[in-house]
């Protein structure tokens, strides 16, 4: 469980099973071309295939997936390097596509650990009613008339509960500490208290929604130049000509100016990309053989923390030996530039002031995800600065008609999530697919 954090047409429910893709161009003269094969590329490439358009959908990285990828080959079993939650299963978009994959409820609850020992059921109680009222009054900050950084809305007497509930709210489930969080755009997300796992890894569930897309990896999009009737797209394999082009690449690549536009960006969008920056979350993978903490699968284990300097476990991956500690906010983005080494020490040393010195032994094969050091990612996921929320919606705009934007921040209420760059994905095709004259179905929104 994670706090807080954050029907489709006869013709895509097909398209789940066995893609009956529309003619697709590699280059050339396109319908739509799609930068970006992360979920929002994928569910754009989807839609307009379904609609029989042509399209061409290119990736700048080796895989497809975005920053939801499964690695095999690290461990032997199934680690996801990079999203591993799928929100609220009843109503996401991924969970209703038939893949053939195992999805299975993540269990109800979690533990807190004080010291090396785990708190008794009043100190648990006491902890999530901190947490509780700590939400509530961000949201009632939120209905204000300003927008204030959400770490001003706590209230003066969480007492030494304070760490762990500025941790859980802000690092763990936005990527960035609470002062750094716009307290509109935290109230806006939507709950994120139920929650499934796919046992082969959500990168495997959206590799494999892509398997029958014809994607071309390793090929970057340097320039898109909006012309009157078109869009153009350089790559270092030749142009690509399109009546229509979505964009689907993170915030911090493109606020790195790693494709460039012409005419520029008008000023309303570049300053939204700014203001919706990527936090930093990443794992810190352990092989944990025999059970030496003796927890249950996918346990989530907070600390009551004492300081900035804490983290999350997520236990026996699964049911494997991963064990998944979780850094992220201004420590993790301090420990990934300090190196992998570093990062790994910390989980070590960590897991070890909570269950004891002897967990060390017991580490096998370790791995560090560094997302903020990837460059056609450039961090974790959005969370918008204070005042910065109603960039969302300006990027859900087009620009001269022609360009979309789609990706996880480019949904209000599900940013953070892949389900959220999903809708995005499919709200962006929609939107160029009217360029034609369809009346592309309704998309849920939530």
């Amino acid at each position: 469980m994670t706090l807080n954090r954050r029907t489709f047409i006869a013709a895509s429910a097909a398209l789940a099973s066995a893609p009956a893709l529309g003619a697709v161009s590699a280059s050339g003269d396109t319908d739509v071309a799609i930068i970006g094969a992360g979920a929002a590329g994928i569910a754009a490439a989807r839609k307009v295939a379904a609609a029989g358009r042509r399209f061409a959908l290119i990736e700048a990285s080796d895989h497809v997936g975005g920053r939801c990828v499964t690695d095999t080959r690290i461990f032997g079993v199934p680690f996801d390097r990079g999203a591993h939650w799928l929100h609220m299963p009843d109503i996401n978009p991924l969970a209703k596509l038939r893949t053939g994959l195992d999805l299975y409820p993540a269990p109800a609850g979690q533990k807190l650990r004080i010291g090396k020992r785990n708190a008794r059921e009043g100190e648990m109680e006491d902890y999530l009613a901190a947490i509780v009222r700590a939400n509530r009054a961000i949201q009632d900050s939120a209905r204000g008339k300003a927008d204030v950084p959400c770490v001003q809305a706590l209230p003066k007497d969480l007492g030494d509960w304070r760490p762990a509930v500025e941790f859980v709210l802000g690092p763990f489930g936005c990527g960035k500490n609470l002062d750094e969080i716009s307290a509109i755009d935290f109230a806006r997300s939507l709950e994120r208290d139920v929650d499934a796992f796919c046992r082969q890894g959500f990168g495997a569930l959206l590799a494999k929604l892509a398997a029958d897309l014809p994607v071309q990896l390793n090929m970057a999009a340097a320039r898109l130049q909006s012309l009157r009737n078109s869009v153009e797209i350089e790559t270092a394999r030749g142009r690509i000509t399109a009546r229509a082009a979505i964009v689907t690449v993170s915030t911090g690549v493109l606020d790195a100016g790693k494709i460039r536009f012409a005419p520029d960006l008008p000023k309303r969008h570049t300053d939204a990309i700014a203001k919706l920056s990527l936090g930093s979350y990443d794992h810190v993978a352990l092989e944990l053989a025999g059970n030496p903490l003796q927890l249950q699968n996918d346990d989530l284990v907070f600390e009551k923390a004492t300081s900035a300097r804490t983290a999350a476990l997520l236990a026996n991956v699964s049911g494997t030996p991963l064990a998944m500690v979780e850094v992220a906010g201004k420590l993790g983005r301090e420990l990934a530039g300090q190196g992998e080494a570093a990062m790994i020490d910390f989980a070590i040393g960590w897991l070890a002031d909570l269950y004891g010195a002897d967990v060390k032994k017991a580490v096998g094969k370790t791995h560090a995800t560094r997302w903020s050091r990837e460059p056609w990612a450039l961090g974790a996921f959005s969370a918008a600065a204070p005042g910065g929320q109603p960039g969302r919606r300006m990027l859900m705009e087009p620009v001269r008609d022609r360009l979309f934007f789609a990706g996880e921040a480019v949904h209000e209420t599900l940013w953070g999530t892949v389900g959220g760059a999903w809708e995005s994905g499919e709200r962006a095709a929609d939107a160029a697919l009217r360029l034609w004259g369809s009346a592309p179905s309704s998309t849920r929104r939530r």
